[in-house]
């Protein structure tokens, strides 16, 4: 892909992204507190995300190497 026409495409969604947010209305400094609302509350998402599904991954994972390690004392308990 071509690096110009990569940036030709960033360019275009955000030209989108101001009209359906209406920000091309808005002052130089009310885009700024708008955009950096909008990063940071981004930003809040992808590292809540990450540290919930890293955690739960972990848990799963270490479900999944103790049934795997010992299957017959699991099998055991299921019975009991």
């Amino acid at each position: 892909m071509d690096v110009r026409s990569s940036l030709s495409y960033l360019h275009w969604l955000f030209c989108q992204f101001e009209l359906i947010t209406c920000s091309y209305l808005m002052e130089p400094w009310e885009k700024l507190l708008f955009y950096s609302f909008n990063l940071a509350v981004l930003g809040l998402l992808l590292y809540t995300a990450y540290a919930c599904l890293a955690l739960r991954a972990s848990s799963a994972f270490q479900l999944l190497c103790s049934s795997l390690a010992n299957p017959r004392e699991n099998a055991l308990a299921v019975v009991k």
